[in-house]
């Protein structure tokens, strides 16, 4: 049996996705052996080549293109379903201290794209922002995951949705995460993999009740509402099948931000040399 390094969140949309294969549910061909981190870490570990599969952001995924392929399946994006600018205050920022989660998130590069202003950025694990903001540490900050069915008890207002933003601007859909599968293995494999990943979500809708252990061992809110809320909003057809939507609303952010300077435009992100399906 093959044995292959799989990185993902701890997230319910992730351990929802792989379950099935990190705990062998229908496969004798791959051996997963998970590494379960902040996608942050994630990031990092792959701009090492660390990992041979791995969930990224989009944002990181685009300096990886030379090392990795981007899989079509098991991925997060959709729409109404992006990270939120939170405050104590109405008052949009122009300046200050601005706490993201993570430097190579789609989130920071979404707060970059969005809101002008010169702002020091402060990097942090996600479930950490919250509390900056409320302990004044930073002027505001961006969340994602659970922490966007959580921040009304804590007061804090919206000050701007930055995937609506980006719908706004786009009409795509909102690239938030996505699979790499290291470039360097057979194509025959990465086909199988990126087949895998479908039927583990597959295995997941129709074993509801098999999964939630795992599902709620891992993660930061153990509320099962929150955590059903999750999978609902990460977990859709776009995580079986980026499809060209799924496809196009990558092309378009890589575009935006090379234009505007944020990412070195390398040439690297075609439809043939990167996506496996």
């Amino acid at each position: 049996m093959r044995k292959l390094s799989l990185g993902i969140s701890p997230c319910p949309n992730d351990t929802f996705i792989f379950e099935g294969l990190i705990h062998q549910k229908f496969n004798d061909e791959f051996k997963f052996n998970p590494v379960l981190l902040d996608v942050e870490q994630l990031n990092q570990m792959a701009f090492k080549r660390q990992l041979d599969i791995t969930k990224v952001s989009a944002h990181a995924g685009f300096y990886l293109l030379g090392d990795y392929k981007i899989l079509s399946s098991g991925g997060a994006m959709g729409r109404n379903c992006g990270p939120l600018l939170l405050s104590k205050t109405t008052k949009m920022p122009k300046s200050g201290k601005i706490a993201l989660p993570g430097e190579y998130t789609t989130a920071s590069l979404l707060f970059k794209l969005a809101v002008p202003g010169d702002f020091e950025p402060v990097y942090m694990p996600f479930n950490q922002i919250i509390d900056a903001i409320c302990q004044d540490k930073v002027t505001a900050g961006v969340i994602i995951h659970e922490s966007r069915f959580t921040y009304s008890s804590h007061h804090l207002v919206s000050l701007l949705d930055l995937g609506q933003w980006w719908e706004n601007q786009t009409g795509c859909l909102i690239p938030l995460g996505i699979i790499l599968i290291d470039g360097q293995l057979d194509r025959s494999v990465h086909n199988k993999i990126e087949e895998l990943i479908r039927q583990s979500i597959l295995y997941a809708e129709q074993n509801k009740a098999l999964v939630w252990d795992y599902i709620k061992m891992n993660a930061q809110e153990l509320d099962d509402a929150v955590i059903q809320s999750h999978i609902d909003l990460y977990v859709n057809e776009y995580s079986k099948q980026l499809g060209q939507e799924g496809k196009d609303a990558l092309f378009n952010l890589y575009e935006m931000c090379v234009s505007r300077g944020i990412l070195p435009g390398n040439g690297k992100l075609t439809q043939d040399a990167v996506f496996v399906n």
